[in-house]
């Protein structure tokens, strides 16, 4: 077995950084090809409904496309279908060609529901289904003719037909052929995708292959824990197989600076890493910032969403934005999008890392480009 290898942590950052292409510019090009190249590299891309600012979804693609626009991610996910929607750690755009990796999944739901889901009854999914298959793919503001419900959760519809499309989706019989904001359609999946074929579903063997491959290709430097974000069932499995793979010289093992076990490919140790001075304003769910115990570890920041903190316990406001210079975590600014006139407010300012000659200037020059990403096409 090869003895683990000492590296720093700047340099730990910096493999982080390359392998999440926020150390150059336009590392996917420009146009609808970048944004699938980007989700396929990045594995999956969080969705969330906040749009205090820009939703996640766009803010996560512009930080690495700059010449990002929101009818690129339509292309691929409406015209060219290589992108879809489902769960990874939490509801995402997922590559297409990994649809196969998420069907056990869908699988599982479908034989034992959610408690959310239990009481549909499987002649309500039958019936919805029939109706799609009739009239075309459907929103929940295409259907009339609900008896209104009180709302049990805050994100629930008084529309019982939302669960049933719902219910249809997680269980991959119906997939959101489009979306307009936090509207989604839902259209048959073999139709919307153009099966039969289906693909041949994954086994867990090649799904933890897979999970792997996508956080060494993502992450650059991995743990137990980053391969596993949110799915400590695996971590066993997980375990195992990095270590057969250290075994095959695949994977080297490394220490940073007393943190837990990581592994890098014996081809991110060679690669040059120069130092980057780019400056992103990062999403609070971009794939950088989302593991906090990891961004702690490697950047010294320990980030807290707190939008859902009361506002007299807010230290850096509602949705602040880790400032990322280099590779140091220099502020968090909290921003919100006055739409009416078309401006960024920023609602507080924090200085995380002691300001550098320059970082006030630079960091101010990419609010103005984040600025015009927010009111433009």
């Amino acid at each position: 077995m090869p003895k683990p290898r000492t590296i720093s942590l700047p340099d730990a950052r910096r493999l982080w950084l390359r392998a999440q292409r926020l150390d150059t510019a336009e590392p996917f090009g420009v146009g609808a090809g970048a944004t699938r190249a980007a989700i396929e590299h990045l594995g999956y891309v969080q969705i969330d409904t906040i749009n205090v600012i820009e939703r996640a979804h766009h803010h996560i693609l512009w930080s690495r496309i700059p010449a990002y626009a929101r009818g690129d991610l339509v292309q691929a996910q409406s015209v060219e279908k290589s992108v879809f929607e489902y769960w990874a750690h939490a509801l995402a755009y997922i590559p297409a060609r990994d649809y196969r990796h998420h069907m056990a999944a869908m699988r599982a739901h479908r034989e034992t529901p959610s408690a959310w889901f239990r009481d549909i009854d499987a002649g309500e999914l039958r019936t919805m289904l029939g109706r799609i298959r009739r009239e075309g793919a459907l929103s929940i503001r295409d259907i009339d003719g609900d008896v209104l419900v009180d709302k049990t959760h805050p994100w629930a519809s008084r529309k019982p037909s939302k669960r049933v499309l719902q219910h249809g989706f997680f269980g991959g019989q119906l997939t959101v052929s489009a979306r307009a904001g936090m509207v989604k359609t839902y259209e048959l999946t073999d139709r919307h995708f153009g099966w039969p074929p289906r693909p041949r579903i994954a086994t867990e063997g090649q799904t933890l292959d897979y999970l792997l491959d996508r956080a060494i290709r993502a992450q650059g430097v991995i743990s137990i824990d980053s391969a596993c974000y949110m799915d400590a069932p695996r971590k066993k499995a997980m375990a195992a197989l990095i270590e057969a793979r250290v075994r095959r010289r695949l994977l080297v093992p490394v220490t940073i600076e007393g943190l837990k076990p990581h592994w890098v490919t014996p081809e991110a140790l060679s690669e040059a890493l120069p130092e980057t001075d780019a400056v992103h304003l990062l999403s609070p769910f971009d794939p950088l910032v989302i593991q906090r115990t990891r961004l702690e570890q490697f950047f010294g920041h320990a980030h807290r969403f707190e939008a859902y903190v009361p506002a007299a316990k807010r230290r850096y406001g509602y949705f602040g934005l880790p400032v990322l210079v280099g590779d140091r975590v220099a502020a968090i600014i909290d921003t919100k999008a006055d739409r009416a006139n078309r401006t960024l407010l920023i609602q507080q300012w924090s200085w995380i890392d002691a300001p550098r000659d320059g970082d006030q200037a630079r960091i101010e020059a990419a609010l103005g480009r984040f600025e015009a990403f927010q009111f433009g096409p």
